[in-house]
């Protein structure tokens, strides 16, 4: 099974998701802002980002949870 690129773990007691992309870990976002700021510096330009995509693998939650 082929996983998406951009793996979002489960909201962490301290309210951050650790963001992974391509199998790197980028490091902990704590809303959406975060979120497309670690997607830009990966390489990927934020409006061409959609969150509910097949790039996204949301795990504990979707974009909406943080």
């Amino acid at each position: 099974m082929v996983r998406p690129p951009v793996v979002v773990y489960p909201p962490m007691e301290s309210g951050g998701r650790r963001v992974r992309v391509n199998g790197e870990i980028l490091g902990t976002a704590y809303g959406v802002t975060d979120l497309l700021e670690f997607l830009r510096r990966a390489g990927l330009h934020p409006d061409d980002v959609d969150l509910d995509g097949t790039l996204f693998e949301w795990r504990g939650g979707g974009p909406g949870v943080w």
